[in-house]
Formats: C-alpha cells, structure tokens, sequence
C-alpha cells in the first residue's frame, strides 16, 4: 500500500479512471455486437441505425482515449463493410 498522499491520490484516480474506461468499452462492445446482430438477421433499416449507434460511440470511446483511434477506424470499418454487403444483397 502506498504511503505518499500524492501515491493514495493516484491510486483514487486510476481506480476512477479505470471505471469511466471499463463502462465505455463494455458499451463499445454491445453497440459493435447489436450492430452485427442487426446486419445478420437482415433487417436493412434496422442494421442502418445499429451500425450509426456503434460508429457514434466507437468515436467517442477514441476520442476519449478507451480505444485507440485504429482499433475504432478497424471495427468502424468492419461493420460499414457488412453493411453494404447486406444493402448489395438487398437490391
């Protein structure tokens, strides 16, 4: 255990900080996983406003630094990709 203030103050905020990025990425991985849920049942609208959900929130997991900006731009990538497929499937 640490004896610094400065060392139990740190210890305070990871274990906050820990939390905030804990929720976020669990939130990424529902939204990624509804997404894709939505693209194989293949319902197009459905799919459309999952994978618009999932790309709005892998931005802002990046953006405060939960993800890394290529581990988002990847799974954004991944998602629109099965998107088109379903669209190119549907015409």
């Amino acid at each position: 255990m640490a004896n610094h203030k400065s060392a139990l103050k740190r210890i305070r905020s990871n274990e906050k900080r820990r939390e905030r990025n804990r929720m976020w990425r669990s939130r990424t991985r529902t939204e990624f996983k509804q997404a894709t849920a939505a693209i194989d049942a293949g319902n197009l609208e459905e799919a459309r406003q999952a994978t618009l959900e999932a790309v709005r929130v892998l931005d802002k997991a990046a953006n405060k630094g939960v993800l890394h900006r290529n581990n988002a731009a990847r799974h954004k990538s991944r998602l629109m990709k099965r998107l088109a497929e379903l669209e190119a499937q549907q015409q």
